[in-house]
Protein backbone atom coordinates (compact mmCIF):
# COMPACT_ATOMS: atom_id res chain seq x y z
CA UNK A 1 0.00 0.00 0.00
CA UNK A 2 2.97 1.84 0.66
CA UNK A 3 3.91 2.15 -2.74
CA UNK A 4 0.29 3.29 -4.17
CA UNK A 5 0.70 6.03 -1.95
CA UNK A 6 3.97 7.36 -2.77
CA UNK A 7 3.10 7.50 -6.43
CA UNK A 8 -0.25 9.54 -5.87
CA UNK A 9 2.05 12.28 -3.75
CA UNK A 10 4.34 11.87 -6.84
CA UNK A 11 1.72 12.60 -8.86
CA UNK A 12 -0.01 15.56 -7.39
CA UNK A 13 3.80 17.27 -7.31
CA UNK A 14 3.83 17.07 -10.93
CA UNK A 15 0.30 17.95 -11.49
CA UNK A 16 1.13 20.50 -9.72
CA UNK A 17 4.37 21.60 -11.81
CA UNK A 18 2.29 20.77 -14.71
CA UNK A 19 0.23 23.44 -13.93
CA UNK A 20 2.36 26.04 -12.98
CA UNK A 21 4.45 25.30 -16.68
CA UNK A 22 0.74 25.69 -18.34
CA UNK A 23 0.47 28.94 -16.72
CA UNK A 24 3.94 30.05 -17.57
CA UNK A 25 3.70 29.14 -20.99
CA UNK A 26 -0.02 30.94 -21.44
CA UNK A 27 1.50 33.89 -19.24
CA UNK A 28 4.95 34.22 -21.91
CA UNK A 29 2.69 33.88 -25.43
CA UNK A 30 1.95 37.37 -26.08
CA UNK A 31 5.79 38.56 -25.16
CA UNK A 32 8.13 35.54 -25.33
CA UNK A 33 6.60 33.02 -27.75
CA UNK A 34 10.06 31.06 -27.51
CA UNK A 35 9.65 30.76 -23.55
CA UNK A 36 6.46 29.80 -24.11
CA UNK A 37 6.93 27.15 -26.39
CA UNK A 38 9.61 25.79 -24.06
CA UNK A 39 7.59 26.07 -21.03
CA UNK A 40 4.91 24.27 -22.77
CA UNK A 41 6.97 21.42 -24.01
CA UNK A 42 7.72 20.74 -20.43
CA UNK A 43 4.71 20.56 -19.49
CA UNK A 44 4.14 17.93 -22.39
CA UNK A 45 6.95 15.71 -20.90
CA UNK A 46 5.22 16.23 -17.49
CA UNK A 47 1.59 14.53 -18.91
CA UNK A 48 3.44 11.94 -20.23
CA UNK A 49 5.29 11.03 -17.01
CA UNK A 50 1.83 11.89 -15.20
CA UNK A 51 -0.02 9.64 -17.72
CA UNK A 52 2.72 6.51 -17.01
CA UNK A 53 2.25 7.27 -13.43
CA UNK A 54 -1.56 6.40 -13.87
CA UNK A 55 -1.31 3.46 -15.26
CA UNK A 56 1.10 2.41 -12.78
CA UNK A 57 -1.20 3.37 -9.94
CA UNK A 58 -4.07 1.38 -12.13
CA UNK A 59 -1.92 -1.28 -12.28
CA UNK A 60 -1.22 -1.65 -8.85
CA UNK A 61 -4.66 -1.13 -7.43
CA UNK A 62 -5.94 -4.20 -9.77
CA UNK A 63 -3.27 -6.26 -7.95
CA UNK A 64 -4.27 -5.72 -4.36
CA UNK A 65 -7.43 -6.01 -5.28
CA UNK A 66 -7.25 -9.87 -7.21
Amino acid sequence: MKKIDDIKTHQSKLNKRYKELIEQAYNFRQTDSALSDISEYRAIKLLDKLNKLKYLSRESLSQTSA
